[in-house]
């Protein structure tokens, strides 16, 4: 008895869920297009060919457009697209279970992992491009009593930052209120998300705890010490959303204690193609920074486009959405989990290759079937018979008189009507008499 299946697709907001229902299982392909950045890993991984790139260009620059396009027909809900999009734009399940929750189905693999050198600060966070960072800090100043009012103000005390040794870290500013730090926005070549640190002096109450929590010792306090019954630990705690985690690195970079270990999900190369830079109109454009995860795209001192490649995860959206092909992306690794020994893992293996050479080996599912390929036996070139100068001669000069007659117009029209056949028959009557006259002259000339 053949299984009966249905396929339908529902769109809701953003997302376009793909549906499959057999008899004992529900499968849902969930994209949602707005996380998409066009970076067609999905398509090229695809083993029928079920997904297509749409305008990316235009959608890089503004169209609010899905950049993959999903043929129904074609897809037999593999999982493989979700399992390898670098910015979690699909999510497929089967009977509610996610695919990358199961071990049979390998998935890609980026992720960022504090380590025991994380005190933690308030770099990383702000930078994380995705948002997948979070920090909490405890405990906090006001846990300690409020900022007491008679040790505040000019002349109650003294405060100095060293701006040689603070780093920016923000722990103080985590802690205490008469901290401030201005914000800035970060570029991918200054990631420091601060551009100083400030102390509120008529706030402050020389309390002294931030000295101990400064982990530069750029902290100094003159005053009345805040009295404590026991000493206390300044302390946080970070947390990593992996699901949002590219793997971009960018927390690592920012961070001045190497307190993070990185998996990218992918290794390879961007450059940037010179010859056709001319073409590139970065302010005007802005297609790579508005489809790069990462966000590591920027414009020089010289006004043209720069890209920190320490920063790029090598996706190859960038490459997809511009217009005068100044981007290439080449992957040479991919991060996965293992290819279980199952019926399927060819088909998975032959998935991650697509990714980093760009084309995928798909079976013949066409059922056209060709004849046998016929091997042709080349057919010899003609030879030319050899030829005898004089006799030549001879037939051209009693074909001469053949010539003559058939040049004259009188003959020629007299021929060429169809109503005056006789005439025809006799002139070529005539013909053949003199032909047949210069081919005895010939051959009696052979003989003589």
């Amino acid at each position: 008895m053949v299984m009966k299946i249905e396929k339908e697709m529902e769109v809701e907001g953003s997302h376009i869920k793909s549906i499959q229902r057999s008899e004992d299982s529900v499968k849902v392909l969930d994209y949602d297009y707005k996380k998409c950045n066009g970076c067609g890993i999905c398509v090229a991984l695809c083993p029928t060919k079920a997904l297509a790139l749409g305008p990316v260009i235009e959608i890089a620059t503004g169209l609010d457009a899905p950049p993959v396009l999903i043929d129904l027909d074609k897809c037999v809900f593999c999982g493989m697209c979700a399992a390898f999009c670098p910015v979690d734009a699909y999510k497929m399940t089967a009977n509610d279970r996610d695919y990358r929750d199961m071990e049979e189905y390998p998935h890609l693999v980026s992720k960022a992992e504090p380590n025991e050198r994380c005190l933690p600060c308030a770099l990383c966070e702000p930078v994380c491009p995705t948002e997948a960072i979070t920090v909490v800090f405890y405990p906090t100043r006001d846990v300690f009593g409020p900022l007491r009012e008679e040790e505040r103000g000019e002349g109650k005390g003294k405060i100095e930052v060293d701006p040689e040794k603070c780093n920016l870290c923000g722990k103080c500013a985590k802690f205490c209120e008469a901290f401030l730090l201005t914000e800035r926005e970060p570029t991918p070549i200054d990631l420091v998300p601060f551009e100083q640190l400030l102390v509120d002096e008529e706030l402050c109450d020389h309390c002294g705890l931030c000295v101990g929590i400064c982990p530069e010792e750029a902290i100094k306090v003159e005053g009345k010490p805040l009295e404590l019954e026991e000493e206390f630990e300044f302390s946080g705690e970070i947390e990593v959303d992996q699901d949002k985690c590219i793997g971009c690195g960018r927390c690592l970079l920012v961070c001045p204690y190497d307190a993070m270990e990185i998996t990218k999900p992918f290794e390879g190369e961007i450059r940037l193609v010179e010859r056709q830079l001319p073409l590139c109109d970065p302010m005007g454009c802005h297609a790579c920074f508005n489809v790069c995860p990462a966000d590591c795209w920027y414009v020089g001192e010289d006004g043209r486009i720069k890209v920190e490649e320490d920063q790029c995860i090598f996706c190859g959206a960038c490459a997809n959405s511009c217009h005068c092909f100044a981007v290439e992306v080449e992957r040479t690794g991919v991060a996965h989990t293992k290819v279980m020994e199952t019926p399927w893992a060819e088909e998975w293996k032959e998935a991650i290759s697509a990714i980093v050479s760009k084309s995928r080996k798909r079976p013949d599912i066409s059922r056209i079937v060709l004849p046998p390929q016929i091997e042709r036996v080349p057919i010899p070139d003609i030879e030319a018979p050899e030829r005898d100068p004089d006799l030549l001669s001879r037939i051209n000069e009693a074909l001469a008189g053949v010539e003559a007659v058939i040049k004259k117009p009188k003959v020629r029209f007299v021929w060429e009507r169809d109503e005056i056949g006789e005439a025809r028959e006799k002139i070529g009557d005539r013909i053949k008499k003199e032909a047949a006259k210069a081919a005895a002259e010939a051959e009696g000339g052979e003989e003589r």
